[in-house]
């Protein structure tokens, strides 16, 4: 069996229809499972079982033998909430319960960090463990992405396959539930539906012109076939950096959006808001070179590709993965 918690969100449905694709059928999606939004990521998804996250680990116990690797990517990923606690709860003591239990057991163990670990990025991109106690998230959602991270370092006792993915700005079918938190595509995609036109924010730094503020925007279809490849080869421990290495400016995502939807270009520029422009991130790129050394040779999407393949197979169709 195959384990895939968050399996009713974002880039956890979408696994679990990448692993079904490759021949993998012995599925199980752990999630809570309260929202219908959500639970149509899983409609027409052939799984073993579904448990219910408060059952998990009880779960584990009782089946352990016939799991052949976790993927644990459920999270609280509200980059504005601002209450630790709760983070503190879902994304690092759950965490370190699962970690827990696949040492136990002998599991491996594959889950979601996040490149808002890295903050302004004023240590690089890069995903060296020698740099993770040193950096400076922005927000709650970020510092606790980067405890776990920390605390797995840390540990004496490891799953004896292990990898933490510090995920960039993933983009793709399946996010729709999302809301403020789907990706800069889908707002677009909606915003350009409803107005005909997308609002970018102007730059409030001298050094970028506005709409070129640039971000590692990943397909979720790359994440998965890497989620694959580390599952497969099992070897070579690890935080790794997961982006396409390659950055882009907002205007090239918004354009990209404007040609897949086969519409003229409409762009104006509003401020960002006051309130977060101090923290507002101008750049990041992830640095790949640590995935590519270990032997995954695959070519990322383009910008391009990516958004197109997402706004006619899936936006403009309603289709999930």
């Amino acid at each position: 069996m195959i384990v895939v918690t968050g399996a009713a969100g974002f880039i956890g449905s979408c696994l679990l229809s990448g692993l079904h694709e490759v021949g993998y059928v012995d599925l199980v999606a752990v999630d809570d499972f309260s929202s219908t939004t959500k639970n149509k990521n899983l409609e027409g998804k052939q799984l073993t079982a579904k448990v219910h996250r408060d059952d998990f680990f009880d779960w584990i116990k009782a089946n352990h033998r016939f799991i052949q690797v976790i993927f644990h990517l459920g999270a609280r990923t509200d980059t504005t909430e601002f209450n630790y606690q709760i983070f503190q709860e879902l994304n690092v003591n759950y965490s370190k319960k699962v970690w827990n239990l696949c040492v136990e057991f002998g599991l491996p163990l594959i889950y979601a960090s996040s490149a808002a670990t890295y903050g302004l990025g004023e240590l690089g991109f890069e995903d060296n463990h020698s740099v993770i106690k040193n950096l400076k998230p922005l927000n709650p959602y970020g510092e606790s992405k980067n405890e776990f991270d920390r605390w797995a370092l840390d540990q004496a006792t490891k799953p004896y396959f292990w990898s933490g993915l510090k995920f960039f700005n993933v983009y793709g079918p399946n996010e729709y539930h999302k809301g403020r938190m789907a990706s800069v595509v889908f707002h677009a995609f909606n915003q350009i539906t409803q107005t005909n036109g997308m609002k970018l924010f102007r730059s409030h730094n001298p050094d970028y012109k506005d709409g070129e503020q640039l971000r590692d925007f990943i397909y979720v279809k790359d994440v998965v076939d890497v989620c694959i490849f580390l599952m497969e080869t099992r070897k070579n421990s690890g935080i790794y950096n997961l982006g396409t290495g390659k950055a882009r400016t907002f205007l090239d995502l918004t354009k990209a959006t404007f040609k897949a939807m086969e519409k003229p270009e409409k762009i104006e520029f509003i401020d960002t808001p006051a309130d977060i422009r101090d923290k507002y991130q101008y750049f990041t790129e992830a640095n790949m070179t640590k995935l590519r050394s270990i032997g995954y040779e695959e070519p990322f999407h383009t910008l391009e590709e990516g958004v197109s393949d997402y706004v006619k197979r899936y936006l403009l169709t309603g289709n999930y993965l």
